[in-house]
């Protein structure tokens, strides 16, 4: 098998990043700060694996994970959404 170069990797949070979050907030009981949701992203375990691995692992999930670039605010889009579930 070819070595993967850079850009044919993606991070993925394992737990997903979406999860992570959720369960921080609940036990918080309030909204997470954006420093917050930052820290979570920053210190929750991830790992590089090939495109097409992700999109299988998404897929297992059933959800897809948020983009831990754009953390804050795809935390915002979604967090309602979720805690009133």
């Amino acid at each position: 098998m070819p070595p993967q170069n850079n850009e044919d990797l993606k991070l993925v949070h394992i737990p997903a990043l979406v999860a992570v979050l959720l369960n921080a907030e609940t036990k918080k009981g309030v909204p997470l700060t954006e420093q917050e949701v930052l820290d979570i992203r920053d210190s929750s375990q991830c790992m590089a694996m090939p495109l097409d691995v992700a999109e299988e692992l998404a897929e297992e999930r059933g959800y897809a994970d948020i983009d831990p670039e754009n953390a804050w605010d795809e935390w915002q889009s979604v967090r309602l959404e979720l805690l009133k579930g």
